[in-house]
């Protein structure tokens, strides 16, 4: 006997209806019809069936701790760096652990179900990174956390920052991370960049830097990372972050840049929520939007996916959690309009993170993770237009959120009218 039955649900591909089998925590089968008996069967009634989301760059350690010391008042990325500067004396474990585990209940209610986050090593203490180590093993029965060792104040630039980062690696980091840009000058942001994916290079480990977060064409690490993957050999398991630099390159060193990345195979992670709130800030108008190239990459067969970065804390005041909010601000922002681009801003917080994360069977083909959310929609880009309802979200086959539908009653001339619709999918006739 099955464990669990779903059938007449709606694939991201456009299927359906469709069934999904599920026993032991791992999908079955996937087909239109499947005859069997299950412990519980849920019809999905032609709605929309997804993989989970995935955050494929968020902040953890300081998500939730907006105000704290202050508000950033400039808005601008150097004000947040220093004011996270000033929070970090004061933090505690247990302060981190328990904002960390409330923005993860927040993932789960919304389908997110996976995210990388990076963890600030530049304090020797490492408070945070054992913080989010426990938070990581917390959280594992329902979320997956990958860590990424992020020297927040350069690795180069900042005493002891090399030593602490190799310190949180053997602590069990699973992530390279880096700043370049950060550095003192391009020539220590490009040493930078050499010596932590030779460091990945030796431990066997991803690479995910934060890379030309700046509104400067002159910030070209980018290449620099694209050409120690090569040289290192590793193709596929190295991300750019951020990589808003490029939206003010003259179009002549992109065009060369562009194949470099597809070469080595590099993936490239968006903010747009953050990257256009925080970028153009010296501008006047016309104003830069700073976001990345996202269109341009995926033409010439980069992976991209988009990030939530952070949610309340002293880059940036808001933010809940909810990756369909952050594909739609990069529908917006990259002017991707056409049906076919909207499905890859699904993708972008759906299947091509997971893709930055290397998550082992993800998805909704038989022998994957049991992991899928119902939505209140009938397709991907419904599910985006509507920041769709996560009506259940499953993880290894087990219930582990649900929200009830989003439902209106119309009162005309104070009257109720009797008329109540499920979805905005489908407005009521009057």
């Amino acid at each position: 006997m099955l464990d669990l039955l779903l059938h007449n649900a709606t694939l991201p591909d456009g299927r359906s209806p469709m069934a999904i089998a599920v026993q032991g925590g791992r999908i079955v089968d996937v087909a239109s019809v499947i005859d069997a008996p299950a412990r519980e069967t849920i019809d999905a009634q032609g709605l929309l069936v997804s993989p989970p989301f995935v955050d494929a760059h968020f902040h953890m350690d300081s998500t939730l701790s907006y105000g704290m010391p202050r508000v950033n008042q400039s808005g601008t990325l150097l004000e947040g760096i220093a004011l996270w500067g000033e929070l970090k004396p004061t933090l505690t474990q247990e302060a981190v652990i328990e904002r960390a585990l409330a923005y993860c209940d927040w993932a789960v209610a919304r389908g997110l179900l996976a995210i990388r986050s990076h963890v600030d090593t530049s304090d020797a203490r490492l408070l945070a990174v054992e913080a989010l180590l426990e938070v990581k093993q917390r959280v594992a029965p329902y979320l997956d956390l990958q860590l990424v060792a992020f020297p927040q104040d350069g690795v180069l630039r900042s005493p002891g920052a090399l030593a602490n980062l190799e310190r949180a690696l053997d602590m069990g980091v699973d992530v390279v991370g880096g700043i370049p840009h950060f550095e003192r000058t391009m020539a220590e942001g490009a040493a930078s960049v050499k010596l932590l994916c030779e460091i990945a290079a030796r431990r066997g480990k991803l690479v995910d830097m934060h890379c030309d977060e700046s509104d400067d064409p002159l910030s070209r690490h980018v290449e620099t990372l694209a050409f120690e993957t090569q040289r290192l050999g590793l193709h596929g398991r190295v991300t750019g972050s951020h990589l808003t630099s490029m939206h003010s390159m003259d179009n002549y060193y992109v065009s060369k840049l562009l194949p470099l990345m597809a070469e080595a195979q590099l993936h490239v992670v968006s903010n747009p929520l953050i990257n256009i709130t925080l970028q153009g800030r010296h501008d006047s108008y016309p104003k830069r939007r700073g976001m990345t190239r996202v269109p341009e990459l995926l033409a010439h067969g980069v992976n991209v996916a988009f990030g939530q970065d952070c949610v309340m804390d002293p880059w940036y005041a808001l933010g809940s959690g909810d990756m369909l909010e952050v594909a739609a601000m990069g529908l917006h922002v990259a002017q991707m309009t056409s049906r076919a681009a909207m499905q890859q801003c699904f993708d972008a917080v759906t299947t091509s993170a997971a893709r930055i994360l290397q998550l082992e069977d993800y998805g909704l083909t038989t022998g994957c993770h049991a992991d899928f959310v119902l939505l209140q929609a009938r397709d991907p880009v419904e599910a985006i237009r509507l920041r769709a309802t996560r009506l259940k979200v499953f993880r290894r086959g087990r219930l582990v959120a649900e929200s009830p539908e989003a439902t209106a009653s119309l009162y005309l001339d104070g009257r109720p009218d009797g008329t109540a619709f499920l979805s905005p999918a489908t407005p009521p006739s009057r």
